[in-house]
């Protein structure tokens, strides 16, 4: 069951994509929870086949979990993570349109719409103007199938990976003798976390299937590239985290641009890029192993890396140079702790890691600071830093360190507490508790206050999409999109009056700024959520 705000965002994102009636049955998942059919009947009001259709709907679009109870009933589950991800679906096409071309990116955008399709549907929607662009859409399918920007869609994805992470971790706890320590509970549930882990790639390896002795027999011997083709019998669905890697990897680039300069950025991009095949998951603390050579080899011959940097000598060579930027990157003339928390990567023995969880934490960090400063100005980034390097401090010393008034002070700790982005820790000297006889000490609890900036970017988000909504309805507006849709005024745009296209203008350009607004708080979203390695995504 999600909280408020996350149950009016994903109720705002199916009413948006689905309409009122679907949205109906969502907003009855997500604020009760698991329910069978039954129980959804009753409390959505509707009739047996509107409440069907609704769910095939959703389990189409990979939004509804499936789950078998002790009692034997078969409940329904929303899944909240895959529909608050359908925020950005644009980006994902735009990210295959720049990678693989035109004919990858329709791919995606077809399978985004539909949920889940065969290949042979998506070959016949595709080119059923065009007969001669299949094989264009064939080859552009086996590149996203075998990159696994395209998955499988198995049984197993469309049950709560909880209910089988619960029984895992039980069947581990049971075979520990005696009281099991906290060692023993995390191994236990780091066993079952691999177990679910392994079963989830087991049950993806059935989306390529070796190419039969006719098809090998028709191609010639300097044609016979792949031995494998895409399988036509098996649905497949868009890889989200798989693009989701992307778009972290575009953060860090933007984060070493910001923190150095631009050539630093390309050889972030060139680390990258070397290990890019091996990057599926987001839950990655740090990437595989890449030798400088193969950083060397991804960065584009007509950049000069020299000029990022004062150098003494000549001409140094293009692998030295390199070398250059990792050791920045890596902060490796500061060996101390704040040295390794301000790195963005790991480079010893010609062996290179990107460290996505330092990086992660950072990142966080900079929302969180972000935050404070619109919110409550500098002396509140100050406190911020002060909190979160030291550990809990009572108020006379928060004064003294961050060198402010104490009437400064108080009242910017109690209004930085009434937003949940510091907390108290109280220290009786007593055992009745009496607040004249306690310590109160001031400390950043990290997820309470991540989790209360999530939810406000929740409703920011929630805000926006329903402000969207509520412009294009206006009567207006509303005439002019209808007489829009009008095949001869879409081939002439000169039908339209003086004033409607006044008002169609207009509303195109609060229309975009609304969308750059929901990328921007959508990206701190993304960062927040997303971008945690360690994490499980379902929690």
């Amino acid at each position: 069951m999600a909280d408020a705000e996350t149950a009016r965002l994903c109720s705002q994102v199916v009413h948006t994509h689905f309409g009122l009636l679907t949205a109906n049955v969502a907003t009855a998942l997500l604020h009760r929870g698991r329910l069978s059919f039954p129980q959804l009947l009753r409390y959505t009001r509707l009739k047996p086949r509107t409440v069907r259709a609704a769910v095939l709907v959703l389990v189409q679009h990979n939004l509804l979990w499936h789950a078998q109870t002790d009692e034997e009933a078969d409940v329904l589950e929303f899944n909240t993570t895959e529909c608050l991800k359908r925020l950005r679906f644009g980006r994902y096409v735009w990210i295959v349109e720049n990678m693989f071309g035109d004919a990858a990116a329709e791919i995606v955008q077809l399978v985004l719409d539909h949920g889940k399709l065969r290949p042979p549907d998506i070959i016949s929607r595709l080119s059923i103007y065009d007969l001669k662009n299949t094989s264009v859409y064939s080859q552009a399918l086996y590149k996203l199938v075998s990159e696994s920007y395209l998955k499988p869609s198995t049984l197993l994805s469309h049950q709560s990976p909880r209910d089988k992470r619960i029984k895992y971790e039980a069947e581990e706890k049971a075979k520990l003798v005696g009281f099991p320590t906290a060692r023993q509970l995390r191994e236990a549930k780091a066993v079952a976390e691999a177990r679910l882990k392994r079963e989830e790639e087991e049950a993806e390896r059935v989306g390529l299937k070796p190419m039969s002795r006719d098809q090998l027999n028709h191609r010639s011997s300097k044609k016979r590239v792949a031995e494998e083709v895409v399988d036509d019998d098996i649905y497949f669905r868009v890889n989200l985290e798989k693009f989701d890697v992307h778009i972290r990897n575009k953060l860090i680039e933007k984060a070493v641009e910001e923190r150095f300069n631009r050539y630093a950025a390309l050889v972030m991009k060139a680390t990258l890029k070397a290990t890019e095949s091996k990057q599926k998951l987001l839950s990655d603390t740090r990437s595989d192993t890449c030798s400088t050579n193969a950083i060397a080899m991804h960065i584009p011959d007509d950049e000069d890396l020299s000029a990022g940097l004062a150098s003494n000598s000549k001409r140094p060579s293009n692998a030295a140079i390199v070398k250059e930027y990792l050791r920045l990157m890596a902060n490796a003339d500061n060996p101390t702790l704040s040295g390794r928390a301000a790195s963005f990567l790991s480079h010893s023995d010609n062996k290179v890691y990107v460290e996505f969880d330092i990086i992660g934490r950072r990142l966080r960090r900079r929302v969180l600071e972000s935050v404070a400063r619109e919110r409550h100005g500098e002396d509140a980034v100050r406190i911020v830093r002060l909190l979160l390097d030291v550990g809990k401090v009572d108020e006379k010393q928060v004064a003294k360190v961050a060198m402010m008034a104490n009437k400064d002070v108080r009242p910017l700790l109690s209004a930085m507490s009434s937003d949940c982005l510091i907390s108290t820790q109280e220290i009786a000297k007593s055992a009745d508790h009496n607040p004249t006889r306690t310590f109160y000490l001031w400390h950043i609890d990290l997820d309470r206050a991540y989790s209360t900036l999530l939810s406000n970017l929740y409703k920011t988000l929630f805000n926006i999409s329903a402000r969207r909504q509520a412009e294009q309805e206006e009567p207006e507006i509303k005439a002019v999109l209808a007489k829009c849709e009008r095949t001869d005024v879409a081939q002439d745009e000169n039908l339209l009056t003086r004033r409607e296209r006044e008002l169609l203008s207009e509303w195109k350009r609060r229309r975009e700024k609304l969308g750059v607004l929901e990328m921007r708080v959508e990206e701190a979203v993304f960062i927040l959520r997303d971008f945690a390695p360690g994490r499980n995504s379902d929690e």
